[in-house]
């Protein structure tokens, strides 16, 4: 994953009111489909505009491929899925090269991973072999195919799910792969009101579900968005802020594999994405601690069975600057 950190601050007020009014689209559509989980969409839509990756870790029939779908269907991208089984090949994630009789040459075949929005299915039950051949897909947007490098959709994001109360016949992620995304989450089961108008709805379905609905932006809009993410404004005292933050992972008595280098990286860049999502055009300390549990427990190796309440430790330890000389807009 290429983070560009070290660019320049939006200058242009049109550009940002944009990007505002596409998150706000986005947003809104997404809570649309995945009743009752406001907090669940909202981190979906910093992980994605974030140009990161995203691990669902839940139980199967709680809208994980429906989120995906809708997604996919909110930004007008090509959507793709993977069920993954111990039998899957990595040529069946990438593609392969057939022999064409006709032509006396060989052609790609694309395989799954040429879309825009990919769902690779309880990840954890294919094998290692196959993992990784997602690890350069998803690292550097590009297959390599017989020594041809194929570059996918600049934009190409994947959703990962993996099932954590079933264990017999998976091959757990290894921390580099891990590392590869940027969050993890769980959806979790909604509340009662909210069940009950998902079964009043059923009754009243229409033939145009919400999945598949008029996009409301391209995926040329959304990299421009993802790209006005990148530019946000990170002043010295929130970079030195992620840095002792880091650092604390590193030196914590529980945790024996702290936060990387590359996991800073993407910490500060979904840090961004938070601001944008709350109309900021720079980052403070309040969007820093919001992102840290979906960042850091995707990464981090601790002894405790949830790194959450370790995570809020270090949060609540941790000195926060003062960022009063930006006109009291500190907080979100």
């Amino acid at each position: 994953m290429t983070l560009q950190v070290l660019a320049p601050p939006i200058a242009h007020e049109p550009a940002m009111e944009f990007a505002r009014n596409a998150v706000d689209a986005l947003r809104e559509r997404l809570n649309s489909v995945l009743r009752g989980k406001a907090d669940v969409v909202e981190s979906v839509v910093i992980c994605l505009i974030a140009h990161g990756h995203l691990l669902l870790e839940d139980r199967p029939g709680l809208g994980k491929t429906t989120l995906a779908k809708a997604l996919a269907g909110a930004v007008g991208g090509r959507f793709a899925r993977i069920q993954c089984t111990p039998d899957l090949l990595p040529s069946d994630v990438t593609g392969f090269n057939l022999y064409n009789q006709k032509l006396q040459e060989f052609e790609f075949r694309p395989g799954p991973v040429f879309s825009d929005v990919l769902l690779a299915d309880e990840i954890n039950r294919a094998t290692p072999r196959t993992q990784s051949a997602l690890l350069e897909a998803m690292a550097e947007r590009q297959v390599t195919v017989d020594t041809v490098r194929h570059p996918l959709s600049q934009e190409f994001f994947v959703i990962a799910t993996q099932n954590p109360t079933e264990q017999h016949g998976t091959y757990p992620l290894p921390e580099a792969q891990l590392d590869r995304f940027a969050m993890k989450l769980s959806i979790g089961y909604p509340a009662r009101d909210d069940e009950l108008n998902m079964l009043a709805d059923a009754l009243l379905a229409d033939d145009c579900p919400a999945v598949e609905r008029e996009p409301v932006l391209t995926p040329l809009e959304l990299l421009k968005v993802q790209h006005l993410v990148a530019r946000l404004e990170v002043v010295p005292a929130v970079r030195e802020y992620l840095v002792r933050l880091a650092e604390a992972t590193r030196s914590h008595p529980r945790i024996s594999l702290g936060v990387s280098p590359r996991g800073l990286l993407i910490w500060q860049r979904a840090a961004q994405a938070r601001a944008m999502t709350h109309h900021r055009s720079f980052v403070t300390p309040d969007d820093v601690q919001e992102v840290a549990a979906p960042v850091l427990s995707v990464r981090l190796v601790c002894d405790a069975e949830s790194p959450l309440p370790v995570i809020a430790e270090i949060l609540r330890e941790t000195p926060v600057p003062d960022l009063r000389s930006r006109g009291g807009k500190s907080n979100a």
